[in-house]
């Protein structure tokens, strides 16, 4: 899956994209990063509770419910890349069974399985890592080629959106997409007014997909929920163009 990117009189338009590794991200996590030429995972922030990073949902008897990553007790100061999981043995179990009880009819299981797979066998304990594995294993299989960095390799300091104002600077981007939610953040830091780096926010709509297990669609599930109901190639039009390709 190629970068869309901007053009301006014939040139490409660089843009970055920079989000903190989610745990099993919805469809529009990975449409963010395929608009883009670099893509940062924020890894070296603090760890919000009941995050994103540690839980997503999946659709379990007819509804969707909570997975949630068990944590190693820990001081909430500490940042996502510090954190470690444990307990994944009882924890792997539980979830192979529920995904196999809620998923195992899918029409693409196997593919959705290999996902599940990864977090089943995977002995990695820092929570950064295991959850920026997973991510980049979808993205390979969705063909996304957007480059992939770390916060936390790159030295760049500053808080807040003076981070990622330099974060784009130090990619040379001209431009930084964002996703829609973080427009009110972005305004009240006055991004735009410390960065010559234009402000776009990310357009991502998805229709609904046929959902099998429900008669009610249910919206921003995890990726795996996209792809044991449609497969790989199936995800790659809906994560680009939000809708099904009718056959």
């Amino acid at each position: 899956m190629s970068r869309k990117g901007n053009t301006k009189n014939g040139m490409h338009i660089m843009i970055c994209a920079i989000m903190q590794p989610t745990f099993l991200p919805w469809a529009g996590y990975f449409n963010l990063m395929a608009q883009a030429d670099d893509f940062v995972f924020l890894d070296d922030v603090q760890l919000e509770k009941q995050s994103w990073q540690t839980r997503n949902r999946l659709l379990m008897n007819g509804c969707a419910q909570w997975i949630s990553l068990p944590l190693r007790h820990s001081k909430l100061s500490k940042s996502i890349q510090e954190t470690e999981v444990c307990d994944m043995g009882r924890w792997s179990k539980k979830l192979a069974k529920g995904f196999k009880l809620n998923y195992g009819k899918h029409p693409h299981y196997d593919a959705a399985c290999d996902i599940i797979n990864l977090l089943i066998f995977e002995s990695e304990v820092k929570l950064a890592t295991l959850n920026e594995k997973v991510i980049r294993f979808v993205a390979e299989k969705l063909e996304i080629t957007t480059r992939l960095h770390r916060a936390g390799e790159l030295g760049v300091k500053g808080a807040r959106s003076t981070r990622l104002i330099s974060l784009c600077e130090h990619f040379k981007a001209k431009e930084y997409l964002s996703p829609v939610g973080a427009a009110d953040y972005l305004s009240e830091d006055g991004f735009t007014l410390k960065t010559k780096t234009k402000l776009r926010l990310q357009e991502y709509y998805p229709k609904n997909y046929p959902q099998k297990g429900s008669q009610d669609f249910f919206s921003h599930l995890s990726i795996v929920d996209v792809i044991a109901n449609l497969g790989w190639d199936g995800a790659r039009e809906y994560i680009i163009k939000g809708v099904v390709d009718e056959l």
